[in-house]
């Protein structure tokens, strides 16, 4: 039901471009979706921390805590954990701070900061993200509530096939082990 609701809606998107908003589209509002959720992501990381840090402080008698030093061990490694969550979706604010994608025409190669539809040859089944330097994972909304976008890296197996390449290109991805191959069908 959500796959389909996803497609229905990366359908919508893709018609909505090919109408000639391709070049309109405000690649700044979705670096700045990806800040908001990242930042998000970094305060949920850190409060998270907090709570875990309560509980090895405040969660166990003195007694109780040299009884059970295994647990008090592995509520740290989990504080030190999302530290480091909360350390690295910061990270990747900081360098989404000097990011502006540009507006690429329709036979531009794609690079850091395209838009790029991809439709499975046998399947036709499609796909639309955003490749950018970070963020890999997070879903987007596509401008006025239309269509949801993935953020890709080029550190992925997609980000990495696609790089370079132009509009009627088709590209072959392992995917959860399974070879596909994608056409691109728009770059913007």
């Amino acid at each position: 039901m959500v796959a389909a609701s996803m497609r229905a809606a990366a359908q919508k998107f893709a018609r909505v471009r090919r109408r000639g908003d391709d070049r309109g589209m405000d690649k700044m509002q979705l670096v700045a979706q990806l800040v908001s959720q990242l930042e998000a992501s970094a305060r949920a990381a850190l409060s998270a921390r907090d709570v875990v840090a309560a509980e090895a402080r405040e969660g166990a008698t003195p007694d109780e805590k040299r009884e059970d030093a295994r647990a008090a061990h592995q509520l740290a490694g989990l504080g030190r954990a999302q530290q480091r969550r909360a350390q690295q979706a910061l990270a990747e604010i900081d360098s989404l701070t000097g990011f502006r994608p540009p507006p690429l025409p329709p036979r531009a190669t794609i690079s850091v900061g395209a838009i790029v539809e991809i439709e499975d040859a046998d399947s036709g089944e499609g796909r639309t993200f955003f490749l950018a330097p970070v963020g890999a994972g997070v879903t987007l909304t596509g401008p006025g509530g239309d269509g949801l976008l993935s953020v890709v890296t080029p550190a992925s197996p997609i980000g990495r096939a696609v790089l370079g390449r132009r509009v009627s290109d088709v590209v072959d991805v392992t995917v959860d082990g399974n070879l596909r191959e994608w056409e691109i069908t728009y770059v913007g």
